[in-house]
C-alpha cells in the first residue's frame, strides 16, 4: 500500500516537473499588434507566451510607450513587427531602450513579418509634399487573408530557429492554420462574390485597405484624406463629394481611431452608408482571433450595403 502511494506521489512530482519545464521553457514572444499576437498564438500555441503592445483599437502608427513596455521587451525572446515603418514612431526607441540583446535589429529574436510580402503603394519617389507615405509600400497587408499565411511561415521559421526540438510542431501548427485559412479565404470571396462587392466602388479616411480591396474585389477611388496624415481642406471635401455622387458610391469606410464627424457629414451629403470597419483584431470585443477579423468585416459591409439597397 506504502509502495503505491508512494509511486502515485512520485509520478505528480514527474508531472509537476515537466509541467513546470514545459512552461519554462515557452518563448516569450512581444508582438507590435493583436493581428501578429493572434497569428503567433496559432503557430505557437501552448509553446509560446504572447504579448500584443498596441491594442486593436488604437492606430498602429501612433502607439504612447508606457514603461510597462520596457519590461516586457527586457523578458521577450523575440520581438515581432509588421514592419515597413508601420511602427517606426515608437517602437524602434522601446526596443533600443529595453537593453535587451536578443531582439536588437540583426538579431535573431528580432522578427520583421513584411519580408516574403509582396508589397503595395511602394512609391517612386519620396517627398514631404506627398504626406506621411510609407517609401518602403503600404504596411496594411495583414488585411489580405493570404498575407496571413505567409506572416504564420515566417513566424513558423522564428520559433524553430529559438527552439529547434519543437520545429516540426511549429511546422505542424502553421500547416493547419494555412490550410484552415485557404478554407476560410474561398468562403469569405464566395460570400464577397455573393454581396456584390467585386468593382464596388467605396472610399476610405485612410489607405488602410488596399490589400483587404485586392482581396475581396473593392475598388477604392478616392480618401477623406487628401494625402496620408493631411488633415482634409473644404475644397478637398467639396470635389471628394462631387467624385462620389458621379461613381454612385455606396460605402464610406473609416477606421475606429478616426474622428467620424466629418465622414458622417460626407455620407449625409452623398448618400453612402458609413462603416466604421476594423481594421485589426481586437478592435472590437468579439474580435479574438484572425478569422473573427474578416467575419466581421464582411459582416458590416453586407449590413452597409443591405441598408443601403432597402433606402
Amino acid at each position: 500500500m506504502l509502495s503505491r502511494i508512494a509511486l502515485q506521489i512520485a509520478l505528480v512530482v514527474v508531472i509537476a516537473f515537466s509541467h513546470g519545464a514545459a512552461t519554462a521553457a515557452r518563448l516569450n514572444v512581444v508582438t507590435t499588434t493583436e493581428d501578429l499576437a493572434a497569428i503567433a498564438r496559432e503557430v505557437g500555441g501552448d509553446l509560446v507566451e504572447v504579448t500584443p503592445l498596441a491594442r486593436g483599437y488604437q492606430d498602429p502608427h501612433f502607439v504612447d510607450a508606457k514603461p510597462s513596455y520596457l519590461v516586457r521587451l527586457s523578458k521577450a525572446d523575440l520581438f515581432i513587427l509588421v514592419g515597413r515603418e508601420l511602427e517606426v514612431a515608437w517602437a524602434p526607441a522601446l526596443v533600443n531602450n529595453a537593453r535587451n540583446a536578443r531582439i536588437l535589429p540583426g538579431s535573431r529574436g528580432y522578427v520583421d513579418v513584411s519580408k516574403g510580402i509582396e508589397m503595395l503603394e511602394v512609391p517612386d519617389v519620396v517627398t514631404r509634399a506627398a504626406g506621411d507615405i510609407h517609401p518602403y509600400g503600404n504596411p496594411h497587408f495583414w488585411l489580405d487573408p493570404s498575407n496571413g499565411a505567409r506572416i504564420a511561415e515566417t513566424l513558423r521559421d522564428a520559433f524553430s530557429d529559438a527552439r529547434p526540438a519543437m520545429r516540426d510542431t511549429f511546422a505542424a501548427r502553421s500547416a493547419d492554420f494555412k490550410a484552415r485559412l485557404e478554407a476560410r479565404q474561398r468562403e469569405w470571396e464566395s460570400r464577397a462574390g455573393a454581396m456584390g462587392l467585386r468593382g464596388l466602388p467605396v472610399v476610405s479616411y485612410h489607405r488602410s485597405w488596399p490589400y483587404f480591396a485586392r482581396a475581396f474585389g473593392l475598388e477604392v477611388i478616392d480618401f477623406v484624406e487628401p494625402k496620408p496624415g493631411v488633415p482634409p481642406t473644404a475644397k478637398h471635401i467639396q470635389e471628394l463629394e462631387a467624385r462620389m455622387k458621379e461613381r454612385s458610391v455606396r460605402l464610406l469606410m473609416v477606421e475606429p481611431y478616426f474622428d467620424a464627424k466629418l465622414p458622417q457629414k460626407v455620407a449625409r451629403e452623398t448618400g453612402a452608408a458609413l462603416v466604421v470597419l476594423p481594421p485589426s483584431v481586437g478592435a472590437e470585443p468579439e474580435i479574438r482571433t484572425y478569422f473573427d477579423l474578416f467575419d466581421r468585416q464582411l459582416a458590416l459591409l453586407e449590413e452597409a450595403i443591405g441598408k443601403k439597397g432597402g433606402s
